[in-house]
């Protein structure tokens, strides 16, 4: 059976986790298609950016909803630190410094 071809992110390549919960889900995966690259990133970011697998299902569950319900990008989420075609925001920077301590 042939993969089917699902847009990814901007620094980011669409995980085969969330692959496998957008394809069962044509609602889902119509939403995903109709977003943008970088809200496409940033779910992407939001998903693989957790410490637990546990987390990991959460978010997945959560962007499959999200996007069902017309939500086009993680809420209150500070965006991809992981782009290199943009400097980090002041607001990234602190919630990275926290992070760290």
């Amino acid at each position: 059976m042939a993969k089917h071809l699902i847009a990814g992110g901007v620094a980011h390549e669409l995980p085969e986790d969330l692959r496998k919960a957008l394809t069962a889900d044509r609602k889902a995966l119509t939403a995903w298609e109709d977003i943008t690259p970088l809200a496409r990133n940033e779910w992407i970011c939001w998903t693989i950016s957790v410490k637990t697998p546990e987390t990991r299902k959460e978010h997945i569950a959560r962007v499959v909803s999200e996007l069902k319900e017309g939500i086009r990008r993680p809420c209150c989420w500070m965006g991809c630190v992981h782009r290199t075609d943009k400097k980090l925001s002041p607001s990234q920077k602190f919630i990275l410094k926290k992070q760290k301590c």
